[in-house]
């Protein structure tokens, strides 16, 4: 009877105490094995700098199947613990993504490619990019907020508002590697179908001055013609080498594949604020991809191993 009162204890407490709990016993189990912990702090620092070595070589050398993989990793991964754990939020934003994203490549890989199909696709890839910037932007401040006590002040528990900060925070890195990556995909095959850029880095026919290299409508239109109106650089519209530049990750012109120099484009220091979110999101996605295949490695080598 006694040995019941515990266990009927923890079914009253909260999910939060419970894990405590199981959290204090987990650390006595294991009081006394320094030496075996050591071992496994060992194995899973190794493991991740082999990884590492492994998927930057596999990058360099296979840049292709890397992506698809990570993609589909990107992909698969999160939307397994998903269903798992019963995140039915994360799961509908995930599925509102999936069924526009797909729509957006079906109109992005049609031939022949709609004049129109490529603001469209750069316009979506541009939203998801920005609301995913400032939702994490969000999570972070939340994070912080948490961090430096000011939730006391709104009667918020510190840990209603971390995870607010960690989910938002979540959520913005996650659909902004995805929205690049998508975005990569949609920008090869829309240029390989305009016909001014293919792999080889050669344009597969010529480019007339008033046409835009990327969207290949008119950059300059009279008062009666349709066309787009904005402000134009040689060559291109500029919305259009914003999209093909920042949100596809080209760094090279759609026309000649010649580096392009973002710098004398972007006056507004925000916008190179956007770059290197950019690149913050490029260093985080094996993080977010391979990270659940890496530890499934180091449990498996602790196992056999005997460590636990």
């Amino acid at each position: 009877m006694a040995a019941a009162q515990p266990q009927g204890d923890l079914l009253k407490m909260t999910h939060r105490e419970n894990w405590k709990v199981q959290h204090e016993r987990l650390h006595v189990k294991h009081r006394g094995h320094e030496a075996m912990h050591a071992e496994m702090v060992l194995i899973l620092i190794a493991t991740l700098v082999v990884a590492q070595i492994v998927l930057v070589q596999w990058k360099q050398r296979h840049c292709r199947s890397y992506n698809l993989v990570t993609l589909v990793q990107m992909w698969v991964v999160p939307l397994y613990f998903t269903i798992k754990l019963y995140w039915w939020r994360f799961l509908s934003t995930w599925g509102m993504f999936s069924v526009i994203t797909s729509y957006v490549i079906f109109r992005a890989t049609r031939k022949p490619l709609s004049g129109r199909t490529p603001r469209m696709v750069y316009k979506w890839f541009l939203l998801i990019y920005k609301l995913s910037y400032a939702v994490g932007i969000v999570g972070y401040l939340a994070i912080m907020f948490t961090m430096f006590g000011f939730n006391v002040f709104f009667r918020i528990k510190a840990e209603d508002s971390m995870d607010v900060g960690v989910i938002m925070l979540f959520y913005g890195l996650y659909y902004g590697v995805m929205g690049r990556d998508f975005a990569e995909i949609c920008s090869d095959y829309m240029a390989s179908t305009i016909g001014y850029y293919n792999v080889g880095g050669m344009p597969t026919r010529s480019l007339h001055d008033d046409i835009c290299a990327v969207c290949g409508q008119k950059i300059f239109v009279t008062v009666d013609e349709e066309g787009i109106i904005e402000d134009t650089y040689q060559l291109f519209h500029e919305f259009c080498i914003r999209g093909w530049c920042i949100v596809g990750k080209k760094q090279t012109c759609p026309y000649c594949n010649e580096k392009v120099d973002l710098k004398r484009m972007m006056n507004n220091p925000w916008e190179r604020t956007h770059m290197l979110y950019g690149q913050l999101l490029d260093w985080l996605r094996y993080l977010v991809a391979w990270q659940p295949i890496i530890i499934g490695i180091v449990h498996g080598i602790n196992f056999s191993l005997g460590l636990e």
